[in-house]
């Protein structure tokens, strides 16, 4: 899909630097997902204490 977006060179030079990508597309694939991974664990964690799983160590 084809977007336009304004964002801040510094901003995305930096985070180009940081995650080794080479293009602003491959940059904002990683903040995408890292951005799910982490609210999705956000909303696993208010199930912390809630769920009792029953796993015997063997």
């Amino acid at each position: 899909m084809r977007t336009t977006l304004d964002l801040p060179d510094q901003l995305i030079n930096e985070a180009m630097k940081l995650t080794c990508q080479k293009t602003k597309t491959g940059v904002i694939k990683i903040a995408l997902l890292n951005l799910i991974e982490k609210e999705k664990i956000k909303d696993l964690k208010k199930y912390y204490g809630k769920v009792d799983l029953d796993i015997d160590d063997y």
